[in-house]
């Protein structure tokens, strides 16, 4: 018997698979601040683990507006790309904030110009879920079979799942970068702040070291004397402006 020819056997996520599959998300995303990073991290883990998946994709969305787009295969990036229109899975399970399924597309009449173009590029199912992440930024998850009813129920409990998990982590990871970027601005003003920038550049010149390292070095002083990061700056302004005797 010639195995390649055989239909693909389907194996359901059970509790179990589901669990790791979600635990790979988290460890996958857990330490990522970029937004496109973690999209393409998520629909990559996303089609390795989830059976029947074929391909897999993200569209985000801010203020309405398309925001991003992830494939885990760059071929059907336009699928979930919603600049190549509007009318699809994604933007419907956006707009009614539920599940979409289509388990067979040859019979599918809810987005025929979308649809064809998923045909042409094989793909014969799709679920589209709505993912919750932040007060300005939602989206979907798009997961595609290659065959038509592939798709079970039990695929829709997955897709719901990773929906719920993907949206805490999204947020997280936005959130991240944020804060990043609060730290930044809070370092470019301390650098130019008087006395904390003349100690970070006699710490530069004693270590040979870059701005924001020794910006770090004052911080970890100030945290070890348990004494506010200015006050340690003017002491080692003090100590090294301090006239030595001859």
């Amino acid at each position: 018997m010639n195995l390649d020819t055989r239909e693909p056997v389907v194996q359901t996520l059970g509790v179990l698979e589901t669990a790791a599959l979600l635990r790979e998300l988290t460890a996958g995303l857990i330490a990522l601040t970029d937004f496109d990073e973690a999209l393409l991290a998520l629909v990559r883990v996303t089609r390795d683990a989830v059976a029947g998946v074929r391909w897999c994709g993200f569209t985000a969305l801010r203020a309405g507006e398309p925001a991003g787009v992830a494939a885990s295969d760059e071929r059907l990036a336009g699928l979930d790309d919603l600049r190549h229109g509007p009318d699809s899975p994604a933007m419907s399970a956006v707009q009614r904030r539920e599940m979409i399924l289509a388990a067979d597309l040859a019979g599918e009449t809810r987005w025929p110009v979308w649809t064809a173009r998923a045909r042409d590029l094989g793909v014969r199912g799709v679920i589209s879920a709505p993912v919750d992440i932040d007060d300005q930024v939602i989206g979907a998850i798009n997961l595609y079979a290659a065959s038509p009813e592939l798709l079970t129920p039990q695929h829709q409990l997955t897709a719901m799942l990773l929906a719920e998990h993907a949206g805490l982590l999204l947020a997280a990871v936005r959130d991240r970068k944020r804060h990043l970027t609060l730290a930044s601005e809070q370092d470019a003003a301390l650098l130019h702040d008087g006395v904390v920038g003349q100690a970070v550049g006699v710490i530069m010149t004693q270590r040979g070291c870059p701005p924001a390292e020794a910006l770090d070095v004052l911080r970890t002083a100030a945290s070890s004397l348990d004494i506010p990061l200015r006050e340690v700056a003017e002491r080692l302004v003090r100590t090294v402006s301090r006239p030595r005797d001859a």
